[in-house]
């Protein structure tokens, strides 16, 4: 005689898939989220390393027109 499920187990069962699938949704959001906040950061950072390489620039500029200025003089 064959046993068959219950009907029970097979509400568990179908439970447990829903949650299952819903807990791989919500990873799949948490991961994504911290991908952008690591590309913002980065970002961040990339501006940040641009900004001091024009100062750096601008006083390298500044510095060589007193030199000119200092021999022309």
């Amino acid at each position: 005689m064959a046993v068959t499920p219950s009907k029970d187990y097979k509400r568990r069962e179908r439970e447990q898939r829903k949650f299952d699938k819903r807990m791989a949704r919500d990873s799949a959001k948490a991961q994504e989220t911290a991908n952008q906040q690591a590309a913002a950061e980065t970002a961040a950072e990339e501006s940040e390393e641009q900004k001091q390489a024009r100062l750096e620039a601008e006083f390298e500029a500044e510095l060589e027109a007193e030199r000119e200025a200092m021999m022309v003089a």
